[in-house]
């Protein structure tokens, strides 16, 4: 055993959304449900525990206009941190993160690698500009680089249309996507429209970002081939902005930007209501700030997600999606304590009493 104070975690422990038990113990970083032998060395929290916080999409070391330096990348880390967030799905970035990997202190990332996109036609600076014959070398690149996951981006505003348009040909976008899983690697993609979703469902994605453009003709579809949807609420609370930002070059685009927006609650119920996989997931990092993770559950809930299948969203069910444990016997004792029940009010969540990685109290 080492030196570090044993960790003991007394209250209402929230192992799954009916498992719940009277405390646990961190031992060497891991957690037990056994009270271990002959320790005098006890630090107690108390409280109701849950397992760190997903946010299934987020942008470590990126800025506004493409990678940010490393001690900006670890303030972003940092602010997820304080707010509970302990896993992250880095849903494309231009920037090299491992160095995270070595630091015990900080919330654990799932990458994707950076961003594939369509020449011209993405936010500058962040995504590999490609065109459709090069797409397959590319994803199999990110795939190598990435840990399991490829991002690309769907469909971004096309000049000559004035409106949204999908990236990718079928054809390239099915050779991409079967290129990631023979490489063993999930692939997702940031759609705001319509007409890029059939044709990346029916080629076998795994999931979309933002799915702000699912109809309930897509629904059915969506459901049947279990591909999730990470809807990042908060992001798209700045379409109305974006729209009137673009209103005088780009109406047709601005429109249809206000659209998406109006019905994006009925949107993510519908989706729900479906069985369609729904997890939580900011977009911060570029533009959107760090730290939202509460904010987007509380968003999933004004949609009409249930608080506990909100929150299941945020952390169990959400971990087994991306293969990461949560509370069980021996996993890494990535936690967080609040002093309420968040099932009985995901706004909780916004204020964690204590933040423990690696069964240390860091916050």
């Amino acid at each position: 055993m080492s030196d570090q104070p044993v960790l003991h975690v007394k209250g209402r422990v929230l192992v799954g959304p009916d498992d719940i038990r009277d405390e646990l113990w961190v031992v060497d970083g891991r957690i037990s449900y056994d009270r271990p032998v002959g320790v005098r060395d006890v630090r107690t929290v108390a409280g109701w525990a849950l397992p760190g916080l997903v946010d299934a999409h987020c942008h470590v070391g990126l800025g506004p206009d493409g990678p940010v330096a490393p001690d900006v990348a670890e303030k972003q880390a940092l602010t997820d941190r304080e707010a509970g967030t302990l896993l992250i799905r880095d849903a494309g970035s231009p920037s090299d993160t491992r160095w995270v990997d070595d630091r015990d202190d900080l919330p654990k990332i799932i990458r994707a690698g950076r961003h594939i996109a369509r020449t011209r036609r993405y936010i500058r600076g962040y995504a590999h500009e490609i065109e459709p014959a090069d797409l397959v070398a590319y994803v199999a690149r990110e795939a190598r680089r990435g840990d399991g996951w490829v991002k690309l981006v769907g469909d971004w505003i096309d000049r000559e249309v004035g409106d949204l348009a999908p990236s990718w040909p079928r054809e390239a976008a099915e050779a991409a996507i079967d290129e990631a899983h023979r490489l063993g690697a999930r692939v997702t993609a940031h759609c705001f429209a319509e007409n890029s979703l059939r044709d990346l469902v029916e080629s076998g994605i795994d999931c979309i970002e933002h799915a702000t453009g699912l109809t309930e003709d897509l629904i059915p579809l969506f459901a049947e081939r279990g591909v999730a949807i990470v809807p990042t609420l908060v992001n798209i609370a700045t379409f109305p902005r974006l729209a009137a930002g673009g209103e005088s070059k780009f109406p047709r685009w601005s429109a249809h930007m206000r659209r998406l927006h109006e019905r994006r609650y009925d949107t993510v119920r519908g989706a729900y209501d479906a069985g369609i996989p729904v997890f939580v997931g900011t977009d911060a990092g570029g533009t959107l700030p760090h730290g939202l993770v509460a904010a987007e559950v509380a968003e999933l809930v004004t949609a009409g997600i249930p608080a506990v299948e909100a929150l299941a969203a945020t952390t169990w069910t959400a971990r087994a999606w991306l293969g990461r444990p949560g509370l069980e016997e021996g996993a890494p004792a990535d936690l967080v304590v609040y002093d309420n029940d968040p099932r009985a009010d995901v706004r909780v969540l916004a204020a964690p009493r204590r933040v423990v990685v690696g069964g240390r109290v860091r916050a």
